[in-house]
């Protein structure tokens, strides 16, 4: 149990921007649900930008934080400019890296983002998922970035 408070209180790696929403069922009391567009950067890899969407339960426990979210979400992550590894992230190990994490019921649902390196391929791999303290979701989606040389626009 003190392993929830703490996670409940500890801040996410990152913090995400609001792109947007839209609404997805009116909600007389309370707010829309909704599905929200958030953009982050990755911590550790600087020119990589994450996109997720996903799921905000509305209604008037949602309006007051104490609805549990679905663990729908996607995710799609690009190359914003010039990508170089640190030989930390190219030696990470298979179970990958947390890189953002953001929660989604009151105390026992978050909704995560790993980073996994392929060495073989030079690539990127950006799963994310939802877990829970009794029962996580098999639902995932991934989104990879190839690390490919960057080449800027010429000047004018």
């Amino acid at each position: 149990m003190l392993l929830c408070c703490l996670g409940l209180f500890s801040p996410a790696l990152v913090s995400a921007e609001q792109i947007g929403s839209v609404d997805t069922v009116f909600k007389l009391l309370g707010p829309d649900h909704k599905i929200v567009i958030e953009a982050f950067d990755d911590p550790d890899i600087q020119n990589v930008t994450c996109y997720l969407s996903r799921a905000k339960t509305g209604g008037i426990k949602g309006g007051l934080g104490l609805a549990e979210d679905t663990a729908d979400g996607a995710l799609s992550c690009i190359q914003v400019g010039p990508i170089t590894l640190s030989d930390n992230i190219k030696n990470r190990k298979a179970d990958g890296e947390m890189v953002f994490r953001k929660r989604t019921s009151l105390v026992f649902k978050t909704m995560q983002v790993v980073r996994f390196y392929d060495s073989k391929r030079n690539a990127l791999i950006y799963l994310v998922y939802s877990d829970k303290i009794v029962d996580g979701s098999p639902k995932n989606a991934i989104s990879t970035v190839p690390i490919i040389p960057w080449v800027s626009e010429p000047a004018k």
